[in-house]
């Protein structure tokens, strides 16, 4: 099936390569620009130095072959919560669940072996494939930043969503 690790080097020529996949860009809050792989790698070497407050998990196929990435960044302990992000990379493994297993899997993790309390996301409100998988896990809107990114010409709204502990059931059928 499938399953996460932490993020390796070695990963980092597969996440440059979607980096640079419009379409996938596209779907997500953040704006497209050319990254070159020396950029990639000292996003890595940075993230190596701040493990604590992040948390940067490969999502692999039963092949071992890196097919996403699944993240917990700006990780507070006092206040208990995270900020989500989830990228499904190769475009043919799109919509086969492995959104769902990573999303649930990295909860799990986050609320039961870290001890938060909230996660929280933004998601582009065009987004509505996305934004149906976070409710399915649990997520609830809390609201919308109007036009708060620019993306292909033109501003975009982003919808704010969260999740609580207690409104997290890791055996939820997804």
């Amino acid at each position: 099936m499938y399953r996460l690790r932490e993020l390796e080097r070695e990963d980092i020529p597969a996440i440059n390569s979607w980096r640079s996949d419009k379409d996938l860009i596209e779907s997500l809050g953040a704006p497209f620009r050319y990254i070159n792989k020396e950029v990639d790698y000292n996003w890595f070497d940075n993230y190596l130095t701040n493990r604590g407050n992040n948390i940067r998990c490969s999502i692999l196929n039963e092949a071992d072959q890196l097919i996403g990435l699944v993240s917990l960044t700006n990780i507070d302990r006092l206040n208990q919560s995270a900020v989500f992000h989830i990228m499904i990379g190769k475009s043919s493994k799109r919509s086969k669940g492995i959104g769902s297993y990573a999303t649930n899997e990295i909860l799990n993790h986050a609320f039961c072996d870290m001890n938060l309390n909230r996660v929280e996301l933004s998601v582009l409100a065009s987004n509505e494939r996305a934004i149906a998988l976070y409710e399915k896990v649990g997520f609830k809107k809390e609201g919308v930043e109007r036009q708060a990114v620019f993306k292909n010409g033109r501003f975009a709204d982003m919808v704010s969503m969260a999740i609580l502990k207690d409104e997290f059931s890791p055996d939820a059928d997804l």
